[in-house]
């Protein structure tokens, strides 16, 4: 039986204990077709040739045993000695958190050809962008990629919008219009003033303009997939006096359960996905003016809630997803993906 070694990319310097690598790499470590796991950390000034400046392949590396857990000061990744290249490893696992560049997923993709990588970069660069959601019209708000403050002013006028930059995370950036007003967290401005401060970025890349839906503060639901299938699902409800449901912004978090709206969004969207190289992905849904869920984002890049999803339900989810993920990585040694 082929046992895998494992590489897991992340950035402890961002991380608390509340961070799913932790509890993903012990498991993934017991796992009876693991080799090895080992973390490498973008953190580690050490590693600033690989992330950074994307010109080399050595990486110092945190070998996971049952006592891989989260430290505050990062000393299991800055003090350890162990030095791998990508070229060691059978599989690489991107637990990145934003910012990451298109320069290093590039890097990384040529670096790592043989390899499998989840989710793979291809799929990272191509997904990780607000402006993917117009790949999928007919479940998601009513919604228009916007270039100059004349488009935005267009699309304003027909119903409230929502105004989201296409590579921010967290709800960073994310502003509501409405008659005029841009409401930007408990900052109030015109509109003319708010378009002049982005002038540059609209006209640059863009933003992707959505309907504002007035049932938002029924809570934004945030569902983890695995493979094509669900796991777990949380809703994050706003802060009082808030519409951003973003625990980041002020929001909390509950258990939850995805519902047949969702199931058929999940089952619309994760052939498009699985093309791309994405096996684990979060699909975050609201309610709609007729009181029906659809897609307002989705989320390729360093999905985390996986220990808090299995507290909230009893269910096995950190195994569950160590398994598919051990199912993929077998497939891939028969059908590679070609990026």
């Amino acid at each position: 039986m082929k046992k895998y070694k494992y590489l897991a990319l992340t950035d402890h310097s961002g991380h608390s204990k509340e961070n799913s690598l932790y509890a993903l790499m012990r498991t993934l470590a017991k796992h009876d077709k693991t080799h090895s796991v080992s973390v490498a950390s973008r953190g580690d000034i050490r590693n600033e040739p690989f992330f950074n400046e994307v010109e080399e392949s050595e990486l110092y590396t945190t070998l996971v045993d049952k006592n891989f857990d989260y430290q505050s000061d990062g000393q299991q990744f800055i003090s350890s000695e162990i030095k791998k290249k990508i070229k060691d490893f059978d599989v690489i696992i991107m637990r990145l958190p934003r910012p990451v560049s298109d320069d290093f997923l590039d890097f990384l993709t040529k670096e790592a050809e043989d390899k499998v990588i989840i989710n793979h970069p291809h799929g990272i660069r191509k997904t990780s962008t607000k402006q993917y959601l117009l790949h999928f019209p007919e479940v998601c708000p009513e919604m228009k990629m916007v270039r100059s403050a004349a488009d935005v002013k267009a699309f304003a006028e027909r119903f409230p919008i929502v105004l989201k930059p296409l590579r921010e995370y967290g709800g960073k950036g994310v502003v509501k219009i409405e008659k005029g007003k841009v409401y930007h967290g408990n900052e109030v401005l015109s509109l003319a003033e708010y378009l002049s401060i982005i002038k540059m970025e609209l006209e640059l890349d863009g933003y992707l303009a959505m309907k504002f839906l007035k049932n938002v503060t029924k809570g934004d639901k945030r569902i983890l997939v695995v493979d094509g299938q669900i796991l777990a699902a949380s809703l994050r409800l706003p802060a009082e006096d808030s519409w951003l449901c973003n625990v980041a912004q002020g929001g909390k978090s509950v258990a939850s359960e995805a519902d047949e709206d969702e199931i058929k969004i999940i089952n619309k969207i994760t052939p498009f996905l699985k093309q791309e190289g994405v096996l684990i992905f979060g699909a975050d849904t609201l309610v709609d003016d007729n009181g029906r869920r659809v897609l307002s984002e989705v989320n390729t890049l360093s999905i985390g809630g996986f220990p808090q999803a299995e507290k909230q339900t009893g269910r096995p989810i950190l195994q569950q997803t160590i398994d598919l993920i051990t199912d993929y990585v077998e497939a891939q040694q028969e059908k590679p993906f070609n990026g």
